[in-house]
Formats: C-alpha cells, structure tokens, sequence
C-alpha cells in the first residue's frame, strides 16, 4: 500500500492530543487527511472501532465515503454501502455516520468508539460535539482520540473557535483545567502539495476573492468567515478602550430578556449621534424582578432616557395576567416597545457599522463598543446569514443571539443624539396598552 502525504497531515495522523482540530483555509487537505488516518489506525489496532461524522449524509457519501473508496485497499477491507460501513480482515471498522439534527446524537447513545472523527467540525453545534465525544470510550488499551477537521464558518464556528482557536496556541498541546488535552494545526492551501501540483490555478482563484473571503479561505482566518453577515465587523475601529463619558451625553439601556439570557446594554450618543455601547449583563436564570433589580443596580448614577425592549414582553401571562413589561414596571424599570421588524432592524445595523473616514481620514464607524462588553463583542461578528431569508440573520445558534438582538431594539428605538434637544420635554411611554406621562424619565 502506497500512501503518500503531507507534512501537516502527518502532524494530524502522528497527534498525541485527546482533542485535535486540522483547520483554516479551504484546499489544505484536511478531509482526505482525516481518511487516511482512519485507515492507519484501524490498519494499527486489530478490533477497534471508529466512527467518521457529517453533518448530512449527502456531504457524507460526496467527500468522505467517496475518498475512501478511491484510496482503502479492497484485499485488506470491504465496504456494506447499506449500512456505510468499512470491515476490515483484522476486525477493525469504521463506520460513516451523519448527524442532521440535535436529536440524531441520540442514535448512538450506547455506542463505543475508540476514535471519534469530525469532518466539517463547525457544521456542527457544540451540543452535538460534546455528546459525541462521549462516545469516545472503552475497556480496551488503545488510544482514545477525536479528530476533526474544519473551515472557518458554520453555525459552530464560535464555539468552535472558543474551544480551539483562542485557547491554543498552534501547533502545541492545551492542558485545560480538567487535565484533558487538545491540540490546533492551521491549514494552509500551500500545505497540499498534491492539490498545488494538480491545480495551481487554485490558488489565484481564491486571491480573486473579495477580501473578506480571500481571508478566510485562503489564510483561514478565523475572525472572518463564510456567511458572515456583519462582515464590515472590525475589533481595530469598533472596539474601544473604555473612557469617561461626558455627562451631556444621552444614556439608554436596551434589552433582550428571558429565562434563558438577560442581554442588556447600556448605550451613550454623542453630540454627532455617534453610540458609544460601554456596559454590559449578560446573565442567565434571572426571573423578571431579579433581572430588573440587577439592572437597577447598574444603573448607578446614570439618566437613562429609555428602557428599549421588543414587543414580546408586552404579552400577558395566563398564570398572573400580567406582562413581562408590567412586573418591570413594578421594579422601576419602565420599558418602551422597540420596533421588532429584523431585516430593517439589521439594515439599520448594518449602517451604524459602517466603516467610513473621519476628517482626518481615519476609518470610523457610528457604533463604537467598550471592550468591557465581551459578549456583545464575542456574538455579533458571530452572527451568519440566514439561508431561507439572505436579509436577515440566523438564529442558530440561539446562544449568540440575544446580545446582538439587544442592540437591535436600541437601534429601532430612534435614539436622539446628545444636541438634538437642548432640554429633556416632557414624553410619552406606551406601556400595557396605557400611555403614561412624566418628566425626566429615569433622572
């Protein structure tokens, strides 16, 4: 058997990590690396077992199951196209699986597999990744890995990125608190020899790109991936160091609430209409009192000219019959109905992060983001493009949704800048259908 490989597939194939990750820029040979390494393995090992995962068996049976037909010895092992199984002569097999759906992972709740195998790693969610690895186990003496390979992109490109990308250092082994060890090899195109021989047009296909896209596929980096939908997202221009507000500068707070996740925002505009995003909760289990108390307490010494809030917590309860927005109320926090329309909402975002140059011909944008607000920081350049709706963004996965949903309401409430009004008139909160006046709302 004559197998020739790469320098990093061999870094892939020889890893000694529990948890390894092959990935970056398309083309590098990662999937055809990931085959001939269960090959070698299950060659190795007389008896064990592996298990190769897709997110859909269509992506399955064109890459996977196609590659290893190509290159896996027919004397040495047979494949059952029904079950999507290879047996080999010593015992050993792989099996090719998919996984669709969250659901699915509990297909092979009582399954062993020595090694398990990821293809595409970021197709997939992390509930789904960390319920498979469990799967990982047995009583015998081999070695007991995860592999995966993946691109940047995909709905678990963040998590993806959290676990691997931010926490490793390339190509040297991470210790995490548990004592368990993963590992990050960056795929370069130049990498593939193989494909560099073949097709040297490649590579200037991908330098054709856009550079947003030319980034990702072709250096893999990973803070700007395909289906980006902020792609103008950039940490240089809309990250700041935090700095003292001048006190003339209108304040709002603007939230995303549920059992799930308090996402709330505290947000100042400047005299040129410029929002300046420079507080941040970011809280889970909080019922609706609690959630209002930890905002309160926040607050500080801050005048708040809006709570902006979508319309959803306007709904009343059948248990109390009343809304989320009324026991607000009842803790002090007086909410104004945000205008939950989410393609204009994003377009309207969209603008506010537009990169253009100031007067001296620096590259600015009108939103501008403490680096304290971490998570508003982590979700938003997160945030992909919705396959069923190009105008909108998705919602999978949930997670990273509420910060940038937050910010949205604060963006479809028609924040007024700090010299558009020179005195606070009075004005008028619509809340539970009951218009409610005061002065100084929030003072």
């Amino acid at each position: 058997m004559d197998l020739s490989i790469s320098k990093r597939q061999k870094a892939f194939i020889d890893s000694t990590a529990f948890e390894t990750l092959y990935g970056g820029a398309a083309g590098g040979g990662k999937s055809h690396g990931q085959v001939i390494d269960a090959l070698l393995y299950a060659l190795k090992y007389n008896g064990s077992k592996q298990i190769i995962f897709r997110r859909t068996f269509t992506e399955l049976e064109s890459s996977l199951i196609r590659t290893a037909r190509s290159i896996y010895p027919q004397d040495l092992c047979s494949y059952n196209a029904s079950k999507h199984t290879y047996s080999f002569v010593n015992g050993s097999i792989i099996d090719f699986a998919y996984c669709a759906n969250e659901e699915d992972v509990y297909k092979y709740q009582s399954a062993e597999y020595d090694v398990v195998r990821f293809d595409e790693l970021t197709h997939f969610s992390e509930f789904q990744y960390t319920y498979l690895i469990s799967r990982c186990r047995g009583a015998n003496s081999f070695p007991k890995a995860i592999k995966s390979t993946t691109n940047p992109g995909g709905i678990g490109h963040t998590w993806v990125k959290a676990r691997f990308i931010d926490k490793c250092v390339p190509n040297e082994i991470y210790t995490d608190s548990n004592g368990s060890t993963r590992i990050f090899l960056p795929a370069k195109v130049d990498d593939n020899m193989f494909l560099m021989q073949n097709d040297p047009a490649y590579k200037q296909r991908l330098l054709n790109l856009p550079e947003k896209e030319r980034k990702a596929l072709l250096y893999g980096d990973w803070d700007i991936f395909e289906g980006q939908y902020f792609s103008e997202f950039d940490r240089s221009i809309h990250v700041v160091k935090p700095f003292n507000l001048p006190e003339h500068w209108r304040r709002y707070v603007s939230l995303d609430y549920g059992l799930d996740m308090l996402a709330c925002y505290f947000i100042a505009v400047d005299e040129q209409g410029r929002a300046y995003v420079y507080k941040e909760i970011y809280q889970s289990g909080l019922i609706v009192s609690e959630a209002a108390r930890v905002i309160r307490d926040m607050i500080g010494c801050d005048r708040i000219e809006a709570f902006f809030a979508p319309p959803d917590l306007w709904n009343k309860h059948s248990d109390t019959g009343k809304s989320t927005a009324e026991i607000f109320g009842e803790q002090g926090i007086y909410l104004v109905k945000a205008n939950n329309n989410r393609v204009q909402g994003w377009l309207e975002l969209h603008e506010w992060l537009k990169v253009r140059k100031d007067e001296q011909e620096q590259p600015t944008a009108n939103l501008r983001i403490f680096e304290n607000c971490i998570n508003l920081i982590r979700t938003l350049p997160s945030l992909q493009f919705d396959k069923k709706n190009p105008n909108d963004c998705a919602t999978e996965p949930h997670e990273i949704t509420h910060a940038p949903d937050a910010l949205r309401y604060f963006i479809a409430g028609r924040p007024i800048s700090a010299t558009a009004i020179d005195a606070k008139p009075k004005r008028e909160i619509f809340y539970d259908d009951e218009a409610i006046d005061f002065l100084n709302y929030g003072g």
